[in-house]
């Protein structure tokens, strides 16, 4: 006989595990099917992994650049092989505080891969490991994954280590000499920072004209010429073609502007997106609907079946874990009859480079295209005291997103120190639908490299 529930939550991701808490809270009796580890893609290959590594890279860059604020350290070097140490042990401790969360809240979690395999009068049937469950709702998070492109021989790469996803560079122990990025969005760009900083030639290959995808195109620029500066070579508007060779003596091959090139590597990172995991799980067995291989929601997370929702990466809005976090919490308050939504407008995003990036909400080009009567203001970061007394040389901004009819804040992107700190009140800003003079009545603490965000304000007519 089956075990019921009143929900089943499948997949242990930060959307799932989250939501899961939340439900529990409510006196549902909750399940949690996860396949690989609580923690999902976010903290156990993703998130937080890759920001240890940044972070070891951001102290070996600071000893071997501190001359330019009076400090100079003899002999610095990183111990790669002690970062995936350090890493593994902060993986391992959250995973073990997400563990504890769920025992504490009263979640059951099954380990193994859930499968839905039908619909009866007393709810929804899952199968893990020869057990069976059932829900009275359904909760799916079961995330996304990389996508390997079909490029010649890059599949074949990836099977004898020449390739690698954001998954298996985590875990390499050594430093390569030469690593070619396949993909300029935001895994492939922290992951060309930490092998730059650490010594590997960099070589970023890139489809599109410009890095980091939908970021604002100035910020974007800004971005690459500091990257351009510490010695990563980007080839933008270049399709990769065919990838050969083997694991320590690989070459990439491309096109760009009609002609042909290459580039020779011991190691490639395929960064060229993800897509949600929506195979083999048992959708169709009970009619949920995908459009573009994810599953489609509202922004109460409901999806085409009554009692089943769906957050986080698999319904492949916003592939951002905090984007999961709320989805999944709004979920759950749809379960018990509350009518939050979700505010994707509101959403932030970070890229954990040196420089950081911070954006929210509207770009100039973005409302354009949705037909939004809009202009940008744009300040330097050195307006800052605190961003010129850290920063030297630095070329940070700020750039401000204003409606014209009603001056209310519509995004906020900067390039910068703390920006990926800084970037949550913006984020505030535009939820609220603040106008320019809310703003400048906000008293900003001094010094910081926030308050250039109310200065910006003042240049605004």
């Amino acid at each position: 006989m089956a075990d019921k529930f009143d929900l089943i939550v499948l997949g242990g991701g930060p959307g799932g595990y989250n939501a899961a808490e939340r439900a529990a809270h409510e006196g549902m009796k909750t399940l949690v099917v996860e396949e690989r580890a609580l923690g999902g893609v976010c903290l156990n290959e993703g998130c937080i992994p890759t920001k240890t590594f940044l972070y070891s890279a951001k102290i070996l860059d600071y000893a071997n650049h501190g001359e330019k604020y009076g400090v100079t350290v003899t002999g610095a070097s990183l111990d790669h092989a002690k970062v995936v140490d350090r890493k593994n042990k902060v993986v391992k401790t959250l995973v073990s505080g997400v563990a504890a969360k769920m025992k504490g809240a009263g979640v059951t979690v099954a380990e193994g891969r859930g499968v839905i395999t039908g619909k009866s009068a007393d709810g929804f049937t899952v199968e893990c490991g020869g057990a069976v469950y059932t829900g009275s709702k359904l909760l799916i998070c079961t995330g996304s994954e990389a996508v390997v492109p079909p490029v010649t021989g890059l599949r074949e790469a990836v099977g004898t280590g020449l390739a690698v996803t954001n998954r298996e560079i985590l875990d390499i122990r050594e430093i390569p000499k030469r690593i070619a990025v396949i993909g300029g969005g935001v895994i492939g760009l922290e992951m060309a920072s930490y092998f730059n900083s650490v010594g590997s030639r960099v070589t970023v290959i890139e489809m599109m004209d410009k890095i980091a995808g939908p970021t604002d195109a100035e910020i974007s620029k800004i971005l690459q010429n500091n990257y351009a500066k510490k010695g990563i070579e980007f080839k933008l508007g270049a399709k990769v073609t065919e990838v050969s060779g083997k694991a320590g003596d690989g070459v990439v091959k491309y096109e760009t502007a009609g002609k042909t090139e290459t580039v020779g590597c011991d190691l490639i990172l395929v960064s060229t997106g993800r897509r949600a995991c929506t195979r083999d799980i048992g959708l169709e067995t009970i009619g949920v609907l995908t459009e573009r291989g994810a599953i489609k929601t509202d922004e109460r997370c409901r999806t085409s079946v009554p009692g089943v929702w769906a957050a986080g990466d698999v319904n492949g809005k916003i592939m951002l874990a905090h984007t999961a976090y709320r989805e999944g919490e709004v979920a759950v308050a749809d379960m018990m009859g509350r009518p939050e939504r979700v505010d994707y407008r509101s959403i932030p995003s970070v890229i954990y480079t040196n420089p950081e990036v911070g954006s929210v909400g509207e770009t100039l080009e973005s409302a354009k295209r949705a037909g939004i009567d809009a202009e940008e203001h744009t300040l330097s970061l050195r307006y800052s005291g605190r961003y010129v007394a850290e920063n030297e040389g630095g070329d940070g901004i700020v750039k401000i997103i204003v409606g014209r009819e009603h001056g209310n804040i519509l995004g906020v992107h900067m390039i910068g120190s703390y920006a990926s700190e800084i970037i949550y009140g913006a984020a505030a800003m535009v939820a609220r639908e603040m106008r320019v003079g809310d703003v400048r009545r906000l008293v900003f603490p001094h010094p910081t490299v926030c308050e250039a965000i109310r200065e910006a304000m003042f240049t605004i007519k």
